[in-house]
């Protein structure tokens, strides 16, 4: 069913029986059976790469940061970061230039704050590359 490099997998504390698993040219995957099934989440979207995810899973709110890390010739740009608040019916939040994301940190007590670490194009210069914040859950 799978044949790539996972780049992410992000397990429910209060049931770990639900995962989300990320896939670096793959997609994203959720399964409520221990990983014995995967539905697919991220389908619909302008990317097929990722570098991470994050799962606030009290509020259930998906976070997908596109564009697998891996400085390779075989990682493929992301478009940016997205967001989901209800079941991966995903939306676009910004950093279209990022290309590679990889990984986003969610606060551990405020739900609109989070950092993201962008590497940026591989082999060229572009401006959206560091560390980002946003205090307004991923709109700006």
């Amino acid at each position: 069913m799978f044949s790539c490099r996972v780049t992410d997998v992000e397990a429910n504390p209060a049931d770990p029986t639900e995962m989300y698993v990320a896939y670096a040219s793959g997609g994203l995957w959720h399964s409520t059976n221990n990983g014995t099934t995967f539905q697919p989440v991220f389908d619909q979207e302008a990317a097929m790469t990722i570098g991470d995810i994050a799962v606030d899973w009290q509020r259930r709110v998906l976070w997908v940061g596109s564009g697998e890390n891996n400085s390779s010739r075989s990682s493929y740009a992301g478009t940016g970061m997205y967001r989901s608040a209800d079941g991966g019916k995903t939306e676009w939040r910004g950093l279209p230039e990022s290309h590679h994301i990889g990984r986003i940190v969610l606060h551990p007590t405020d739900p609109e704050v989070l950092w993201v670490a962008v590497l940026g194009h591989l082999y060229s210069p572009n401006d959206e590359r560091g560390v980002y914040r946003s205090t307004d859950g991923s709109l700006t």
